[in-house]
């Protein structure tokens, strides 16, 4: 317990400097994780980070994890499979990534439904976004 406290705080205090924060897409996305499952606990950094680097088996089979087009690294710039580059996903290489609603949503949706075939919930999105706040 003493871990996650220690984490929530860190995660809370670099989340309180990023504009992710102001936005209030954590706050809505644990809102969401609440009410789709009621023993949700907060975000994970390690979750978010698993589900960034796990290449998964259900989505398509070009682009079976993030790391398909953004790098293992997240503070790396990746490529499209057409060969366009890509912003890194951490926050400390691009401040403004998530601080658009529509622009997040977006990507959650195309990326999600290619890597996963099926839409993120509110707690992956949020615990990755958590993870790329320490990124």
């Amino acid at each position: 317990m003493k871990k996650f406290i220690g984490l929530t705080a860190v995660v809370t205090a670099i989340a309180m400097t990023s504009p992710v924060y102001s936005s209030g897409f954590l706050d809505e996305y644990a809102n969401q994780a609440q009410q789709e499952n009621a023993s949700f606990n907060g975000f994970s950094v390690e979750r978010g980070k698993a589900l960034y680097l796990t290449k998964h088996a259900t989505g398509k089979a070009e682009t079976p994890a993030c790391t398909s087009c953004h790098t293992n690294s997240p503070t790396q710039s990746g490529n499209t499979r057409a060969g366009k580059t890509i912003a890194p996903l951490a926050v400390s290489a691009s401040p403004d990534r998530y601080t658009d609603k529509r622009k997040v949503e977006k990507w959650f949706r195309r990326n999600c439904n290619s890597v996963l075939g099926r839409a993120c919930s509110a707690t992956e999105k949020g615990d990755f976004i958590t993870f790329m706040l320490t990124q």
